[in-house]
């Protein structure tokens, strides 16, 4: 097997880097490194040489020759003792120090067991070597890649944890209160959990509504100071209305809509159906 030199980089033959916006870390797929190969760290990235298991080093930005104790070999030495490979095996793993978003979803319940979506958003970076070598050491890599994914389901569990925490013993109507709250409990929970892979949290943002469409615009209405029975009217009076149905305002203001014998149509809020030819009139 012939071993060559090589540059090992993140670049692809057409200039652009594997590692994108949604890469936090990358397996380089080829083992078969010696000595004098050239590996390549990005100016927003760290690089983790490890041989057989161990790790060798930590590298920052800049290029470095990797010093292996192999030497080329080759003919029936290798083919008898090594079946033909490189006593030497290495991988290098580079890690990405920029800024990534992560989202997450999930669902809670409120105190009145009513189901609550939920969407989180938040930027992780991974800050020094320590760091790096914490992320390759514990958590796994799927294939080659390390996505912010898979960095959304291994938290997912942490941050519906200290939602639920406050979620579960609050009135749907009054999260929202709270939300300053829940922003801070689900930030200390992540960056504790986070930590352990030496991944730094540096912001979150957390979006808290119900899960039923109906109850976000009862709720809405609600929010206008009208009580549940006032909310309930205009609820109706909107989906009437949204079907062109004229009796819409009645159903708002809670008043009988006449066919027939009394003059029809509708009146804004305030004036009063009279006798038939009387037209309407200011209401008392």
């Amino acid at each position: 097997m012939a071993l060559t030199r090589q540059v090992v980089s993140t670049l692809n033959p057409d200039g652009t880097d594997v590692m994108g916006p949604n890469i936090l870390a990358f397996h380089y797929p080829d083992q078969n490194l010696v000595s004098g190969s050239l590996l390549t760290v990005e100016a927003n990235h760290f690089a983790v040489l490890k041989s057989r298991g161990a790790v060798l080093g930590v590298y920052d930005t800049g290029q470095f020759p990797i010093q292996t104790p192999d030497k080329p070999l080759i003919g029936s030495f290798v083919t008898g003792f090594f079946g033909g490979q490189s006593p030497w095996q290495y991988e290098v793993l580079y890690v990405n120090r920029a800024k990534l978003l992560v989202r997450s979803a999930g669902l809670a319940t409120s105190a009145e067991m009513a189901e609550m979506q939920y969407q989180v958003e938040y930027y992780v970076h991974v800050d020094t070597k320590d760091g790096a070598l914490k992320l390759v050491t514990h958590m796994p890599f799927a294939k080659h890649f390390i996505s912010t994914d898979e960095v959304a389901s291994y938290a997912g569990p942490v941050v519906e944890q200290a939602i639920n925490q406050v979620v579960q013993v609050t009135p749907m109507e009054k999260i929202n209160e709270h939300i300053h709250e829940i922003v801070e409990l689900v930030k200390q929970h992540l960056a504790d959990f986070l930590s352990v892979y030496g991944i730094t949290l540096n912001d979150a943002k957390v979006l808290i509504l119900p899960k039923d469409e109906r109850m976000r615009e009862l709720i809405s209405l609600r929010a206008f100071g009208l009580s549940e029975l006032d909310a309930v009217r205009y609820y109706v009076a909107l989906k009437m209305a949204e079907k062109g149905l004229v009796s819409a305002p009645n159903a708002a203001v809670g008043q009988p809509f006449f066919i027939g014998g009394s003059t029809m149509g509708t009146f804004p809020v305030g004036y009063a159906l009279q006798p038939s030819g009387a037209g309407p009139k200011p209401g008392n």
